[in-house]
């Protein structure tokens, strides 16, 4: 099976720990790891490195080798301009096709920017999906994650009837896609155990999808293959630069995935610990949901606190809390932010304040 992880984002609501110049996906926030690579570290053992690709923004390639020097430079695709997911995996999967020896071989689309406790399971419910794409009894499986509680700041996975079971795990009929709903719906669902936590992985054929593309959207499939004929020769970057910013801005749910008929989908789910650590407090709670407990990294004292998350990325620094809870402290060696956790949505309002004005070197 081939895995292609995607980071491109810029994550502004991590700021500063996320910038422009270095989004969330590539900054440590464990054991001097970043999301990237510890997303590549729960595959590569299994796959190898040469089955894994990473898709990003072209300004991002070099940091993407020099995190993951173990990967092959061609297997870092960037993309020159942003357009959102719907060209983004047409243009990875464009890339793989030219490496696959049938377009029915498995592929895995994750994200760089997710945490993960949970690997083995992870990596099971990932076998187990490519198990039913060998056995013809899906086209795509969406892949969720069992819901801790009713969380309306992600989206959800429906599920239809039981199918059956791969490796003693269970599999049910795809039966819809729920982006945030609204927290008394997410309490319903949660209860009643009809849906699942959308991680926005899935695993399924470039066959499949790439037909996809030529039915639901043939403008973009249009100009992906126009891309695609080119790859791997001396035009190859003068056609992506001229052609890739004409692609219709649009996201891979609407273009692809919300047309997919449900008898072709199936979705796997299992306690794999996900978590889509969008903020800084949700960071905390990713690493260590334990309401008393500190996260911390860095030369860093916190006395009497609680429920913190505190980093320091100075290295003749030190950093120290006394006597707060709730709070986050993020120290790089250009800027510092202080905010209570309740506060955390208006980071993103101040970062996108700094547009068009002397702060914006330090977005």
């Amino acid at each position: 099976m081939k895995v292609v992880i995607f980071a491109g984002g810029s994550g502004r609501r991590l700021w500063p720990l996320s910038r422009q110049k270095s989004p969330k996906q590539f900054e440590p926030i464990m054991a001097n790891r970043s999301t990237l690579q510890l997303g590549v570290d729960r595959v590569v053992g299994v796959y190898g490195a040469e089955n894994i690709f990473i898709s990003t923004n072209e300004r991002y390639v070099e940091m993407v080798r020099e995190q993951l020097p173990e990967l092959p430079p061609e297997n870092i695709i960037g993309e020159p301009a942003r357009r959102d997911l719907a060209a983004a995996v047409g243009l990875a999967l464009m890339h793989l096709s030219r490496k696959m020896e049938s377009p029915d071989e498995a592929v895995a689309i994750l994200w760089g920017d997710n945490y993960m406790s949970e690997v083995d399971t992870f990596r099971a419910v990932l076998a187990a999906a490519e198990t039913l794409l060998q056995q013809q009894e899906a086209a795509i499986l969406f892949i969720g994650e069992t819901p801790r509680f009713a969380n309306n700041n992600l989206g959800w996975i429906g599920l239809g009837e039981k199918l059956g079971e791969v490796e003693g795990r269970p599999y049910y009929r795809f039966d819809s896609l729920a982006y945030r709903p609204p927290l008394d719906v997410c309490r319903r669902m949660f209860a009643e155990k009809t849906h699942v936590w959308n991680t926005g992985y899935f695993v399924t054929t470039i066959g499949f999808v790439q037909q996809q593309y030529q039915q639901q959207q043939p403008q973009i499939w249009q100009k992906l293959s126009e891309i695609g004929q080119t790859i791997g020769q001396p035009e190859y970057l003068e056609t992506l630069h001229r052609v890739y910013p004409q692609i219709k801005s649009l996201s891979f749910d609407d273009a692809i995935l919300q047309h997919i008929a449900p008898e072709k989908a199936a979705v796997l789910h299992g306690k794999m610990g996900w978590s889509d650590p969008g903020t800084l407090y949700a960071l905390k709670e990713a690493i260590n949901p334990d309401p008393t407990a500190n996260v911390t990294e860095g030369l860093v004292i916190a006395e009497e606190a609680s429920d913190c998350l505190i980093y320091n990325y100075e290295a003749n620094k030190l950093v120290a809390v006394v006597g707060v809870e709730g709070m986050i402290v993020v120290n790089m060696d250009d800027a510092l932010l202080v905010v209570h956790k309740d506060q955390i949505p208006l980071v993103k309002q101040l970062v996108n304040g700094m547009d068009g004005t002397e702060l914006e070197k330090y977005s």
